[in-house]
């Protein structure tokens, strides 16, 4: 049997420094991820930090996207906040415009939307946090893909909505036999070996599961996007690793706005 062809997005959660606060290794990893998701300043970013990776995105060919979180940047936006659906709507709203600013001064267009840490969590499992995520998406660009996480609120609502929805997976995260993310308190929660991360993202890729952290297998789905987070010690060595080990595996690494429909 013919073997179908199979490609992935790898994307990063980049730019998240903000004054002298220095984060993660953006230049490292750039060269080695097909989408960033950019800090627009909430829950980590500043503006010359925002410039200046959008800046390197554009020289290394990568695509551009908002990361809008929680307006948190004591708690990293991993804190749960009660919000109304107006402020929700209008937060996002704000920094998707931010980064769009930045943007079109470096001739780049958005690609993408993914919320960020606790706002991505409560979206997930929240039909009016996930409504007001994409009204304000649909409100700023309607042609900006949303990333999710496969079998989630706000995939189905953003789907319902028009949107294009890029179902993400995390090779450097564990999962719970439920699907959901084990909590980042739990010191099992984050994978660090390289050889595991490609392990289980050519898991997801080839098979659409992952094996949760009590062993059972979790059904994920078709994934588009695999994520490295940035602020990983390793997460340069990861990407490097993890781009070349799909290459040589025949599976495509583009960004995933060349190939979602």
């Amino acid at each position: 049997m013919k073997r179908l062809k199979l490609r992935i997005d790898i994307n990063c959660d980049l730019g998240e420094s903000y004054g002298r606060f220095q984060v993660g290794q953006d230049a490292k990893i750039m060269p080695h991820i097909t989408s960033a998701n950019v800090a627009c300043g909430f829950h980590s970013g500043d503006p010359v930090t925002m410039a200046h990776t959008v800046e390197l995105a554009k020289k290394c060919g990568v695509a551009v996207g908002a990361h809008p979180g929680y307006p948190d940047l004591m708690g990293f936006g991993r804190r749960e906040m009660k919000l109304s659906a107006e402020e929700t709507k209008s937060y996002v709203m704000y920094q998707i415009g931010a980064l769009q600013a930045f943007a079109k001064a470096s001739s780049v267009n958005l690609q993408h939307v993914k919320p960020h840490g606790a706002l991505y969590n409560v979206a997930s499992k929240d039909r009016d946090v996930s409504k007001s995520i994409t009204e304000a998406i649909h409100s700023v660009d309607s042609d900006l893909i949303l990333v999710a996480p496969p079998n989630s609120v706000i995939a189905k609502v953003a789907s319902e909505s028009g949107l294009r929805v890029a179902l993400e997976a995390f090779a450097d995260r564990a999962y719970n036999s439920d699907g959901t993310l084990v909590s980042r308190n739990q010191p099992s929660s984050l994978i660090t070996d390289p050889r595991r991360v490609v392990e289980r993202a050519k898991r997801m890729i080839e098979e659409g599961t992952v094996q949760a952290i009590d062993g059972k297998i979790v059904q994920l789905g078709e994934a588009h996007t695999i994520c490295i987070h940035g602020d990983t010690p390793n997460a340069a060595e990861m990407a490097r690793t993890l781009k070349s080990k799909l290459l040589a595996a025949k599976i495509e690494v583009k960004t995933v706005g060349s190939f979602l429909q």
